[in-house]
């Protein structure tokens, strides 16, 4: 099968739908045992920036009896002309509709992607909802940042995979061998994989809530649940994809990408990726160097971007940027997550002469309060200083990432964004040749789970707009440009990311009301949400803006990412005090939780060896 020629004349950029790209993997699917179908619930252009479909796709595909095919979510215009022709949803390496796969996984990453998964679902004529599909069809998992908190999203889903795939998904794949080959029920594979460490089935478990409507208990009702479900972690990160499908059309991230370094230990309180990502483990400047040069040759890139949640903390950047800089002469090389400090400035100007366009830095709050509280305390001293030398190297462009709602945050602390704002557009300023320009993006602070900040209150709509308006005004004098994310869209990220299993009724109904591309501006339709909380039953607020005790129940608490809870209030309370938490790569263990997990991998490597 394939889409007929007169559909893709339809559609805008219709190469998102061809397939055929350079180094995409087509099997023989009638010899082929295992078909999977990896999703990624948003455009091809951003599913085709993403770092995890690409590791499951080359882990899958080395195995001789399985093939896996890539499926994005199609546009507005190419959704209509498939359900006006009634064609099913197919992938885009064989044009199979997806409802002829045996697994489908999703790759969870960002909350306002729920809808499009259903709608995902729905164009490729399978039931919507986990209890309706019976054994003709695929199985549907997921994995990914979001099913940290896997529980708005159960009614959808078969089961979920927490934590890094590399190693589970070998594991899985055994389990769905011996499931074919005795031709079992959906009931007894997911029985199976239910042994498997890292895999939660939520059919297999029981809620319960207070008489309140407050979250009370997820309990296991049949073995082999467990009451606890630990994160995968792999000790030490696999090889790096050097051969991955090259794309026709531009996308995001428009080059190749290799991971340096999975993790990080700097202990921002309000980021989520830096507790669930840990511990730190670093690739070997080797291996880095190697796999440069394997994607240059297999896909042509001139531009390579080293990837890690805060690159200047990889041991010896400076070196390993040199050395790159020695072997390929016409190589860009994209560093993103850089520290603001001088050093990344530095850094970044020891790349080969380009046009200087533009840097990008987050100090996240105004006052050095704030960022104490945080967590990610950076002297106004040292922002300065990283501007002003930024500025005098010739950078004509300077982006700084700020949050509004944070917590314990004042009047005070907004006023102080544009003081600092301010005083880096007066250094711009003062800057010879060309007058740089300053731009400010600003973004509403979503508590998440597994975070010190799991407990706290989104601030309020109202809240929120008048100190955008008090911005504003302080930014007004500086001549920045400002730009920032609609509150709307940061509260039902808040709902969706803390909520409990009767959100999926909310995003059913979310979704039958026509609401897909939620993280889109253009296709956000607040009122469709409000319209299906309504009808549920349910209160945002009671998702968002509640302050939650810190001994009350929380709806993930069953997925236990190894840091632990203990160490989470430890950080909450350091909140209250101002205290800062040191990073323990360069000061004494925190105790975290995760000391236990490394000193059992150290263990099992000596036994090894």
């Amino acid at each position: 099968m394939t889409y007929p020629d007169n559909i893709l004349y339809q559609v805008t950029r219709p190469a998102r739908y061809t397939g055929g790209e350079w180094n995409s993997i087509v099997k023989d699917w009638k010899s082929t045992h295992i078909k999977i179908a990896l999703s990624y619930p948003d455009l091809y252009e951003i599913g085709m920036s993403n770092m995890a479909l690409p590791i499951l796709y080359e882990l899958f595909n080395s195995q001789p009896d399985v093939l896996a095919e890539r499926v994005y979510a199609p546009w507005v215009d190419m959704e209509a002309v498939l359900r006006a022709r009634g064609i099913p949803l197919a992938s885009l390496e064989s044009k199979h509709p997806l409802k002829d796969f045996d697994i489908i996984g999703f790759s969870l990453g960002y909350e306002l992607t729920y809808t499009n998964i259903l709608n995902m679902l729905d164009l490729a004529q399978i039931p919507v909802l986990a209890a309706e599909r019976d054994d003709s069809y695929p199985v549907v998992i997921a994995g990914g940042t979001c099913v940290l908190n896997p529980e708005p999203m159960t009614d959808f889903i078969d089961f979920f995979v927490i934590g890094d795939g590399e190693e589970v998904s070998l594991e899985l794949l055994d389990c769905f061998r011996d499931w074919k080959g005795k031709a079992a029920s959906k009931k007894q594979l997911l029985k199976q994989v239910a042994t498997i460490p890292g895999i939660y089935v939520p059919s297999l478990y029981q809620v319960e809530y207070q008489a309140d409507g407050l979250f009370k208990s997820i309990t296991p009702t049949l073995p082999p649940a467990k009451p606890s479900i630990q994160r995968r972690i792999v000790s030490k990160l696999p090889p790096p994809v050097t051969k991955p499908v090259v794309p026709y059309i531009e996308v995001v991230h428009d080059r190749g990408a290799i991971e340096i370094q999975r993790g990080c230990s700097r202990g921002c309180r309000f980021c989520q990726a830096g507790i669930i990502y840990r511990p730190v483990r670093e690739r070997p400047q080797e291996e880095v160097l190697q796999g440069v040069r394997e994607i240059i040759t297999n896909c042509g890139y001139n531009e390579v971007s080293l990837v890690s949640l805060c690159t200047n903390d990889y041991p010896d950047i400076d070196k390993l940027v040199a050395n790159l800089i020695h072997h390929y002469k016409d190589l860009t090389l994209s560093l993103p997550s850089l520290r603001t400090d001088s050093s990344s400035v530095r850094l970044v100007d020891s790349l080969p002469s380009r046009r200087k366009t533009g840097l990008t830095f987050a100090p996240e709050a105004g006052s050095q309060r704030l960022r104490r509280t945080i967590n990610k305390y950076v002297p106004e001293d040292e922002i300065l200083e990283t501007a002003a030398a930024a500025f005098n190297k010739g950078w004509s462009s300077l982006k700084l990432y700020f949050m509004l709602g944070l917590p314990t945050e004042t009047m005070d602390d907004v006023k102080e964004i544009g003081q600092l704002v301010d005083k880096i557009s007066s250094l711009g300023r003062k800057a010879k040749g060309k007058r740089p320009q300053v731009r400010v993006s600003v973004s509403t602070f979503v508590p998440k789970p597994h975070t010190p900040f799991q407990w706290v209150a989104q601030a309020s709509q109202t809240e929120l707009e008048a100190k955008h308006e008090l911005l504003k005004l302080g930014l007004r004098r500086t001549g920045s440009r400002l730009s920032w994310t609609d509150p709307k869209v940061s509260q039902l990220e808040a709902v969706l990311s803390r909520g409990d299993r009767r959100l999926g009724k909310v995003i059913y109904r979310a979704w039958q009301l026509g609401s897909t591309f939620d993280a889109w501006n253009d296709h956000f339709n607040y009122e469709n949400w409000l319209r299906a909380f309504n009808e549920t039953g349910l209160e945002p607020s009671l998702y968002a803006q509640r302050e939650r005790p810190l001994d009350e129940p929380l709806p993930w608490a069953h997925i236990d990412v190894g840091v632990t809870t203990t160490f989470l209030k430890q950080e909450y309370q350091h909140v209250l005090d101002g205290r800062e938490t040191p990073d323990c790569r360069n000061k004494a263990c925190n105790a975290c939780g995760l000391e236990r997990w490394q000193a059992e991998c150290r263990q099992k490597h000596q036994k090894l060896s």
